[in-house]
């Protein structure tokens, strides 16, 4: 019999990036990416390596480097609509839904690099409830990996940032939380590579637990 061993993270707050950690979206984010980069003249799989995480403008920036970001912005937006259009293949990650609805009467966020529209296509086909609480790319000035919406997300739930904990999927995401004083759990396979302080296969491999009452502690238990 297989041994198992469960680690456990204390916060008062959590801090939910979208695809990849509570939504499976890579493919419709890799039919848009993939004929975006051949529009361009991209090798499709390098433009996939960057892709994930960070805002549209971002990862265009990346890929091409001497574009003005004037029109990285504006092709952004299309993209934004053919995402938003796309909802073939979404899926909630295994134990999203069991996991949304453990952190429903506690503090929590979603923070993700999806503007509000694609959030809401995004967590609808999926079947998921959307936060009370969310930060979106209208709500900042800078994509994953700058630290802005997770500072955001902690601020508007009124809670420091060491006292959150988030959940992300991609390195640039992973590298947010961390410049943000933040601990992570990393969700996928992706995640396992940018050494969040738990990883996990899934959200089937989480359980949440509130503190006793008037703690305001949330007990995060990742079996192994």
């Amino acid at each position: 019999m297989t041994a198992t061993t469960t680690d456990v993270l204390t916060a008062r707050a959590l801090l939910l990036d979208m695809d990849g950690t509570l939504v499976n979206s890579d493919a419709v984010v890799e039919r848009v990416w993939r004929r975006w980069a051949v529009r361009h003249g991209l090798d499709p799989e390098a433009a996939l390596k960057v892709v994930h995480g960070r805002q549209g403008y971002a990862t265009m920036a990346v890929l091409l480097p001497d574009r003005p970001m004037e029109r990285n912005l504006a092709e952004n937006r299309e993209l934004l609509d053919e995402e938003t259009a796309d909802v073939d293949g979404v899926v909630p990650v295994p134990g999203a839904p069991a996991f949304m609805a453990a952190v429903a009467a506690l503090p929590h966020a979603l923070v993700t690099s999806a503007d509000a529209p694609l959030a809401r296509a995004r967590m609808g086909a999926a079947g998921l409830r959307m936060p009370d609480v969310r930060v979106t790319a209208e709500s900042v000035s800078a994509s994953k990996p700058d630290p802005e919406g997770f500072l955001k997300g902690a601020a508007d739930l009124g809670f420091a940032p060491a006292d959150c904990v988030a959940f992300e999927d991609s390195e640039a995401g992973i590298a947010a939380a961390r410049a943000a004083g933040m601990r992570v759990v990393g969700v996928g396979p992706r995640a396992a590579a940018f050494a969040p302080d738990l990883h996990v296969r899934d959200l089937t491999g989480l359980r949440v637990e509130a503190g006793a009452p008037g703690d305001g502690t949330i007990r995060l238990h990742v079996t192994a």
